[in-house]
């Protein structure tokens, strides 16, 4: 569960905010009462943005625009242009 600061306070406690997010803890970062921003742990931020490979998705969609893909193409361009 996060804690949540006010800027001033975070400002004041940053080094034992960021012991916190060694730990694991995230802590949401409030101005006026409004959630701005989360010092969390870099693995959460890592996992997020991590790329994953296209290749296991190779080949999912054979079938999906029937067996002649290209006319189907044509046909939807069609369709839009009536």
């Amino acid at each position: 569960m996060a804690v949540s600061k006010g800027a001033e306070e975070a400002r004041n406690h940053l080094p034992e905010l960021l012991d916190a997010a060694e730990k694991g803890r995230p802590t949401v970062i409030t101005k006026r009462g409004r959630p701005v921003a989360v010092l969390a742990p870099i693995m959460a931020y890592s996992a997020a943005n991590r790329q994953h490979p296209l290749t296991p998705l190779a080949g999912s969609g054979r079938g999906l625009w029937g067996p002649d893909s290209a006319q189907t193409l044509r046909d939807l361009r069609d369709e839009w242009s009536r």
